[in-house]
């Protein structure tokens, strides 16, 4: 992982604008690629975000687009490295409540030398940012493992509050909210139509299988988002 000083960070700003401001937007596909991941961000310029008040309203170019290639540095390290999770069922008859608690294996940083923009459009109060992720040696065989392992893959749309969840503090904190709960929602619904009993506690690794897409939807963020899932380890009820 790489280390980056204050003064890294703002060449690495001013040369991203410099290219991408001049960049023509392009079609492009997203997902998978031999040694390059590639996926498109896009951020509000006059961000709504409910209870929890954006610093800067509205952003400028440099502001937002800092913000598109951090969010794409997350979505990145989620499809490489994953997140470990466990994830507890819940039972509403046994008075169980139902909780998922996700940890990024590993992070990409801001500033690393193998995430780049390609083309940028500014439309309708957005900047739509395509990136490119130049994967290392080591990140293609993680990446593989994730393509070709005995691994599970399931879809689906999750929820989150505008202004995040309780104690939300940064713009990014509450749209990962609702990428989250997509995971949980992705994982129940898999869970159930595999397991014959409902297991209690279930924990594994699960990743993002491409750039999920965020909107609003009836006055909440929604993130519909693929993965591919691992269990490691099922703890059934009559374990307790």
């Amino acid at each position: 992982m790489h280390s980056f000083s204050f003064k890294s960070t703002a060449v690495f700003v001013i040369l991203f604008l410099s290219v991408t401001l001049a960049l023509p937007a392009q079609r492009h596909d997203q997902g998978y690629h031999s040694e390059v991941l590639r996926g498109e961000v896009w951020v509000e310029l006059e961000p709504v975000y409910g209870a929890y008040v954006d610093e800067q309203y509205p952003l400028d170019m440099r502001t937002a687009s800092i913000r598109a290639l951090e969010e794409a540095a997350m979505f990145y390290s989620a499809m490489i490295y994953g997140w470990s999770f466990h994830y507890d069922i819940g039972e509403r008859a046994r008075g169980i409540q139902e909780n998922l608690e996700l940890t990024l294996v590993a992070a990409i940083p801001f500033g690393d030398p193998g995430l780049r923009a390609t083309d940028v459009e500014v439309r309708d109060l957005r900047v739509r940012l395509w990136t490119d992720y130049q994967l290392t040696a080591a990140q293609q065989r993680r990446l593989q493992v994730w393509r070709t392992g005995n691994l599970r893959s399931a879809q689906a749309v999750g929820y989150g509050p505008l202004g995040g969840h309780t104690g939300a503090t940064s713009w990014l904190e509450v749209k990962t909210a609702a990428l989250e709960d997509a995971a949980r929602v992705a994982l129940r619904a898999a869970l159930q139509g595999s397991e014959r009993n409902r297991p209690k506690e279930v924990t594994g690794f699960i990743s993002l299988a491409a750039f999920p897409r965020f909107y609003i939807d009836s006055g909440r963020w929604a993130a519909s988002a693929r993965f591919r899932f691992e269990v490691t380890e099922i703890i059934p009820f009559a374990a307790h």
